[in-house]
């Protein structure tokens, strides 16, 4: 006997039981307590020099493949407030946001969902880049990234 779950959300969260009858020995049952847990954002930090490329790995402890087909987001992080640089739907074309304080021509999104950079600027220095992939509406995968600029 099994129980198959499937989308599971941080709700299924509970006791179950599985009780059945038998013969001649009566009902026999089994408890079991399912805890789901939402996943926890990774946090990096990335050193670059001014003026070079930096490239920033969407989730660098997964194999790239397990984000291809799910959409993501790239958001940058300064002074308490985050601002959307880019999204990409499966088999979709990447979408840019014209708003963004990074300059569009400054930011590109490379192979396997790596974030790209060009030229890296002083004000950069601080500021927090996120890859949101969502897998679920109720399972988002974060990995969050600091730069830190260093001129020559």
């Amino acid at each position: 006997w099994a129980l198959l779950l499937k989308n599971v959300t941080i709700a299924l969260s509970g006791h179950y039981e599985c009780s059945f009858a038998t013969y001649p020995y009566g009902t026999k049952a089994a408890k079991i307590q399912l805890i789901v847990k939402a996943e926890e954002e990774q946090h990096y930090v990335k050193e670059v020099w001014l003026n070079q490329t930096l490239e920033i790995p969407c989730l660098e402890d997964t194999t790239p493949e397990s984000s291809y087909n799910y959409p993501l987001k790239w958001l940058v992080g300064e002074d308490g407030r985050q601002e959307e640089l880019v999204t990409k739907e499966p088999s979709c074309p990447a979408v840019y946001r014209n708003g963004s304080t990074l300059g569009r021509q400054r930011v590109r999104l490379g192979l396997n969902n790596t974030l790209k950079i060009f030229p890296t600027k002083i004000t950069d220095d601080g500021r927090v880049f996120s890859c949101h992939v969502f897998y679920h509406p109720e399972r988002v995968h974060k990995s969050s990234t600091t730069v830190r600029v260093f001129g020559k």
